[in-house]
Parts: C-alpha cells; structure tokens; sequence
C-alpha cells in the first residue's frame, strides 16, 4: 500500500492553506498537484541544459534532446508500447485525439461511414469526431449508458456493422468514474473491421494500462493529470497506422527534405512533432513516469478504491445528497453528485471557504449531464495523495453547506 505521509511530502502545495484552513485538493481528475521530482528535474534542465532540441551541435543540445528521448523510452514502458516510435508527444490529450482525427480520419472517413463514441465522453473526445462527420458526410451513433452510469454492452453488436469505421470511447468516464469494459470493446470493434481510440486521460494517471493487452490502435492522456506538467501529452498510435498517415502539422523538425514545391517527411515519431517540442515539460513527464512507477499503479489504483468507497460511504449519508453514477467497485476515484437543490457553484465557492478545492459545472460533459437530466454537479477526485481524514473534512464541510443553503 502507498506511504500516504512520505508521498504527501513530495507535493509542496499540499502544505499550503487556504482561506486559513489546510488545503485539501480534490480536483484532480481536472488536473493533478506535481511532486519535486517533476519539479526539479523541469528546473534543472532550465538551469543547467537548455537549448534546443534535436539540432544543435554542442553539449547543451545534446544533453537535452538525450533527456526529451529517454522520457520519450520511459512513457513507451509505462504503457507497454512495442516500440518507441509509435509514442507522440503532443500538447495534451484533445490535440492527441485531434490528430487522430485530422491526420487519420480525414483519409479514411468517408460519405456514410459511421463512428461510434459513447453517451458518456468528454467534449475533447466528441466535438473533433462532430467536425469530421460534418465535414465528410459520416454520422456519428453513440452507445447509450444505463441510468447508474454503466454501457449499455447489450446493444453494441448491434451498433457495431460494416459502416462502423471508427469506435473512440473513454476507458474512465471524468464525470460518472466508471471504468468502461474497453478490452471487450476493442475486441468487438476489430472483429468488425473498426478501428478503436482510446480516452484514457483519466486512466493511466490512476491505473496500469497496457496497450499491447488491450490491442487499441490509438491511445491517448495527458501529463498534467498525472504529476507531470501541463503543454505535454501523448498519442500511442500502432505503427502501421502511423506511418500510413499524413502529418497533422507542417514546419520544422517533422521534415526529411524540402523543396520549392514539396516536402518529405521525417521518420516516426517526428513525423507528428512539428516546431520546438515541449521538451522542458516531455522531461517532467519522464520523471513524473518515474515516480508513479516508483509508487506502483496496483497499489495507486487500490489507495483510491478504497478511498473512493469510503467516500461514497460517507457522502451517501447525508440527507440529501445524490451520488452519480455506479457503485464504488466499478468506477475510479471520481464522485460527483448534487446535494438538497444547492447549485453546484453555490457548493463549490462555501467548500473552497473552508480550504476544499472540488470541481463544479459540466465538467467538459454536457450531453451525458443532459441525459442524466442534470445541468450541473459538484465533483470530487481523489488521487494518490488524498486520505480519509480528507474525505471527512468534505463531508463536515458538506453538512455546513445543507444547514446554510439547503431547502
């Protein structure tokens, strides 16, 4: 199990207090606090080597693009990529899945094709799937979810026929926390000649994923939600499908030879990764890889059931207040809910009085709130560093809350 007091310690922000009361931060899964590792080895590289990366000719150069690559071979056995060169940096997760879209999906969707996404993704895995189907005349089906949050797997073979060219789905939902069957989906998709990308912006910070054992053809997360910064994420595509894609930016670095009139284009991963990369921030993904690993994503992913259990436990007793989604052991450490008809902001502003960071709105979901019948909910993420203690200052908090706000 994690040292829950040493890996507090590594996180200089959770000593900090707010509005005089110590901070409990419980806003992860919109985006994680970085632990000195991370920190530190993004300063180094700022003090001691910066310079460009991949084209100078002198010892900074070197030292830094010898840093970028080897977090470039980290991320690869993180989430068990085959080969380094199928693992892409981007910005984050929505341009990772943008460029699935842009770069693949602009040469295979076609008039009447169709692509499969769920009730239950993120704008960041919906919206770039919208503007490809308006633009190539596809139709976007979606797999609907049960009223407690899960898939409705019973109706996917039927969703699932020859116009299908495309199944993009989360494999933990940022609203509902469930954590969606993606290994059958996968399996399905392929048995109907589909190809499958995966949401796991909220996976790999939580959980091991291994892309091998789940054969998806792409893969996308970001950095800044699992103790590394922001600017950097990832695409893991497989590398067939790569190499038969044109690049998604055009400019420096992604280029073999340019001429007046064309171009060739660079080997993988380069192909992808047009101008300056962010290579300050790729290294603190690299150490951000290390220290997860360090911890272990088994016993992560068990800190937060049984947090998330303990919290559902809690939070279900108060008079009033609707927890979303499934039961505890089919969803990671996300619950959302509303409570006794308070809006969510009304929550989120007196919580954050007494110190408790949560997140309130939509969260980047309005459809699935829409088919839940809700405009807004209150959520609360828990991490590798959250605790129990945590969970009860919430629920105190929360109980002040109903006394001042509740009808």
């Amino acid at each position: 199990m994690v040292d829950i007091k040493r890996i507090r310690a590594d996180f200089p922000a959770l000593s900090r207090t707010v509005h005089g009361h110590p901070l409990v931060f419980l806003d992860s899964a919109a985006s994680s606090q970085k632990p000195l590792p991370v920190l530190e080895a993004m300063e180094r590289v700022y003090r001691e080597c910066y310079a460009n990366v991949h084209r100078g000719i002198y010892a900074f150069s070197e030292e830094a693009t010898l840093a970028y690559e080897n977090a470039r071979d980290r991320v690869a056995s993180f989430i068990n990529a085959p080969v380094r060169e199928e693992v892409i940096f981007t910005r984050n997760t929505t341009e990772a899945i943008n460029l699935v879209a842009y770069a693949w999906g602009r040469t295979n969707i076609r008039p009447g094709d169709r692509i499969l996404l769920t009730e239950m993704e993120h704008h960041s895995n919906l919206v770039p799937w919208q503007l490809l189907a308006q633009e190539k005349g596809a139709r976007l089906v979606y797999l609907p979810i049960t009223d407690d949050g899960l898939l409705r797997m019973d109706l996917l073979d039927s969703l699932l026929d020859e116009r299908v060219k495309l199944v993009a789905v989360t494999m933990m939902s940022n609203v509902l926390g469930t954590i969606t069957p993606v290994r059958e989906i996968i399996q399905k998709a392929h048995g109907a000649g589909a190809v499958v990308l995966v949401d796991a912006a909220q996976a790999v910070p939580h959980m091991p994923v291994d892309v091998q054992d789940l054969d998806c053809d792409f893969l996308a997360f970001s950095g800044h939600k699992m103790c590394g910064p922001t600017g950097i994420g990832v695409l893991y595509g497989k590398e067939a499908l790569l190499e038969a894609m044109p690049p998604f930016l055009g400019g420096g670095d992604m280029i073999r030879k340019v001429e007046w009139e064309s171009a060739t284009w660079n080997r993988l991963p380069w192909k992808f990764e047009a101008g300056t990369p962010a290579f300050v921030e790729g290294i603190g993904l690299g150490a951000a890889v290390d220290y997860l690993t360090g911890i272990g994503m088994e016993a992560i992913l068990a800190h937060e059931r049984e947090l998330t259990a303990y919290a559902m436990e809690r939070l279900s007793a108060l008079p009033g207040l609707n927890i979303i989604g499934p039961p505890a052991h089919q969803r990671g450490g996300v619950v959302a809910f509303t409570f006794r008809g308070i809006h969510p902001h009304d929550i989120a502003h007196m919580l954050d009085m007494e110190g408790i960071a949560v997140r309130a709105g939509h969260h980047c979901a309005q459809p699935l709130h829409r088919r839940l019948g809700l405009t807004a909910t209150v959520r609360a993420s828990f991490y590798l560093y959250n605790t129990a203690d945590e969970v009860d200052r919430l629920v105190q908090a929360l109980e002040r809350v109903g006394e001042v706000l509740g009808q």
